[in-house]
């Protein structure tokens, strides 16, 4: 067969065989990296010299039948195309290319019904495990099917407690944005909370009262408001503090989308950041956080760390190394900008 020829369909080892003269099991031992079978040196190069002629290219899916493995990995997050689901991709895929895994991606939108049957997809595909994503930090009922294969759990995690998961470490990012604002002389300081009940607002509160009761200054409950995680509600919760009898110094925000809104309500009361009044965010959404003016001082949520702890628990999991349901957390830096 020719080699234009063979290139106008898939080359199978027979064909590689004959193009090189020697038998199916020899190209067999060749292209499968068998090197714990004897076989002279000349014979290994001219089976890699008509596989490269004739374009010769495994079978993935045969492959991964025959050595129970596929070398691939399964994602499933609610919108591959948010900024945050973009750095989780990130992060896997460096980690899992790392130990020469893949990822096969699935997008769900949301939909429990979708999900399911994203899963039942890439489990047809043989993946040696599932990440599951969420774009929120929150408790998730993962679908039974994804049961069986090891999965790991990213920015969310199980209800029940059967899966191992990473989440990010939202208490020590809320201590960290009351201790900077602290360093910088603010002792009264407002706070515009995400809803109420979800693990981030719990998180980050619990944080930044530790960190305000260690420096001597007991929360104060009229300066804590609910803004709903919305640019809109920063605003309104940013303007009720400053019309407080005592405004804050300073107003640590929950999101940046708050701290968007907050900047708003400040300018337009003509005072200035920092010089009259601090802003600190949280999420580092950086669209956002690096071009408000001035640029904002943040706590950055490590999505892109998060996949790539993700992965190694999944490795861990599916070498048989850990069987631990246990929740990894994530440290949440201070980003340093100009608000402070």
């Amino acid at each position: 067969m020719s080699t234009n020829d063979a290139r106008n369909r898939a080359v199978t080892m027979k064909d590689v065989a004959a193009h090189a003269g020697v038998s199916r099991t020899a190209v067999s031992l060749v292209l499968n990296g068998r090197h714990d079978v004897t076989l002279a040196s000349e014979t290994r190069a001219r089976v890699l010299q008509a596989a490269a002629d004739l374009g010769y290219r495994p079978n993935a899916g045969a492959r991964a039948l025959a050595q129970q493995r596929s070398d691939w990995y399964g994602l499933v997050t609610e919108i591959v195309t948010a900024p945050f689901a973009v750095e989780v991709i990130k992060g896997a895929q460096d980690r899992a290319s790392s130990d020469g895994k893949y990822l096969l991606i699935a997008s769900t939108e949301s939909d429990p019904v979708a999900e399911s049957a994203a899963i039942e997809r890439l489990l047809e595909q043989r993946v040696e495990g599932l990440i599951y994503a969420a774009t929120w930090h929150r408790a998730v009922n993962v679908p039974e099917i994804a049961r069986e294969v090891p999965t790991v759990l990213v920015n969310c995690f199980d209800a029940e407690g059967r899966y191992p998961a990473v989440v990010p470490d939202e208490r020590t990012g809320g201590r960290r944005a009351a201790e900077r604002l602290l360093a910088a002389g603010h002792r009264r300081i407002g706070f515009v909370n995400l809803d109420p009940g979800i693990p981030a607002a719990v998180g980050r509160r619990e944080g930044f009262h530790a960190a305000l009761r260690e420096a001597g200054v007991e929360p104060d409950d009229l300066l804590e408001i609910s803004g709903h995680a919305t640019a809109h509600g920063g605003f309104d919760a940013a303007a009720e503090l400053l019309e407080l009898r005592e405004p804050p110094t300073a107003i640590f925000c929950a999101n940046d989308r708050m701290a968007m809104g907050a900047y708003d309500a400040i300018k337009e009361r003509g005072l200035r950041i920092p010089r009259d009044i601090a802003v600190i965010g949280f999420d580092n959404q950086e669209l956002i956080s690096a071009y408000l003016r001035p640029a904002l001082t943040t706590i950055a949520l490590p999505f892109e760390q998060m996949g790539s702890v993700g992965v190694d628990l999944l490795a861990e999991t599916t070498a048989g190394e850990s069987t631990d349901t246990k929740i990894v957390t994530v440290d949440c830096p201070l980003l340093e900008r100009s608000s402070v």
